[in-house]
């Protein structure tokens, strides 16, 4: 059968997941840590390390039995090493090597935010036939609370970042917004939920006019809607003082805020795309549109990114809203295309690192 083991434990979700040679997703395993940081708006790195401590292992059986695979049908075992918060990172990344080792497997380090661009290429357990191939060239995008960032592939294994954030990710800003809103954590999904029914013209943000056209930048919008919320700041520092708080906001005006502040964010990914195509470049126009990443589980960014890729004749590869957060499918996954690729895995000696090199552009063309 040739399955790969994906574990998966960069941040606050333990996860583990069983996935074919063809990217069938066998088992898909994933235990939350939400209830053990809601009381402190955020996740804590020590708390979120301990339960990953907790959860590790029998996380990983579950996944094999729920998978209803023997351990002779694991040829591989792969993890995420890279970015994280780097307690998180060393429990996955270590549970995988001693399995590999104890099991005599191969050992597939990979990297978080290579394995969100690929994830829309996972398939249900009871899809037939062979895995689609996309076509290339393509553009990827990946958007999350870590991470804006957008890249040029001319292949699964070839991949230059072209545009990223030089302040905040989508996914950050959304949770920030939700936070000057008064919403309570998680705060991306809250402010989509705040946002029905708003007005996405309420008001108004500039766009940002920096010297790479392909970056991103949500810190003006962040200020903008701020003081929308509270009004001007007075004084400096300790003596800083608003004349309003979110409280003196009525209903009706907290979603048209919400609203618009969620379109504005969406507004400048679909335009940085639109920018890609359309610079001059003697490079062939790009045939697939690759996105992953835990804001593209927003409903209104989905709808967006169907839209600009139908206008534009262009394939939109997009997971399934449940692998578009953290999950250990898209870690075996991304194992089995470099696999199929004829790469024989990596050595047990790479660390865990707390930065994606893919996503800094430090990363060799070919991805891993």
């Amino acid at each position: 059968m040739k399955c790969i083991l994906g574990i998966e434990s960069s941040c606050d979700e333990t996860a583990a997941a069983v996935v074919d040679a063809s990217l069938r997703v066998r088992s898909n395993v994933v235990a939350s840590q939400y209830d053990l940081h809601s009381e402190f708006g955020g996740v804590v790195p020590e708390i979120a390390s301990r339960a990953h401590l907790e959860r590790i292992l029998p996380v990983m059986r579950k996944a094999i039995d729920e998978a209803g695979v023997r351990m002779d049908d694991i040829v591989a075992v792969a993890a995420g090493v890279r970015p994280g918060l780097i307690g998180s990172l060393l429990v996955g990344s270590t549970a995988a090597k001693a399995l590999a080792w104890a099991r005599m497997m191969p050992f597939y380090a990979i990297d978080h935010v290579a394995a969100h661009l690929f994830a829309g290429m996972l398939r249900s357990a009871d899809a037939v036939g062979p895995a689609v191939k996309p076509a290339f060239p393509a553009l990827g995008l990946v958007v999350s609370g870590g991470h804006t960032s957008l890249f040029r592939l001319e292949s699964e294994s070839e991949c230059a970042l072209i545009g990223r954030t030089i302040d905040d990710a989508v996914g950050e800003a959304l949770d920030k917004a939700a936070h000057m809103l008064g919403l309570p954590h998680p705060g991306g999904p809250n402010l989509e939920r705040c946002a029905v029914g708003g007005d996405p013209n309420a008001l108004r943000f500039a766009s940002p006019q920096l010297p790479n056209p392909l970056d991103f930048s949500l810190s003006g919008l962040k200020t903008k809607l701020l003081y929308e919320v509270r009004g001007v700041p007075q004084g400096r520092g300790a003596q800083t003082t608003f004349a309003r708080s979110n409280a003196d906001l009525t209903e009706e005006r907290r979603r048209d805020l919400a609203a618009s502040f969620q379109r504005a964010a969406f507004t400048q990914v679909t335009q940085r795309l639109s920018r890609a195509v359309d610079l001059p470049s003697e490079a062939s126009a790009p045939r697939t549109l690759f996105v992953g990443g835990g804001v593209v589980a927003n409903q209104v960014l989905r709808d967006a990114l169907a839209q600009w890729s139908q206008a534009r004749d262009i394939a939109l590869v997009v997971p399934e809203q449940r692998y578009c957060v953290d999950n250990a499918a898209m870690i075996g996954a991304f194992a089995q295309l470099r696999r199929a690729r004829g790469e024989c895995g990596d050595d047990l000696s790479i660390p865990a690192q707390p930065v994606s090199l893919l996503a800094r552009g430090a990363m060799p063309k070919r991805v891993q």
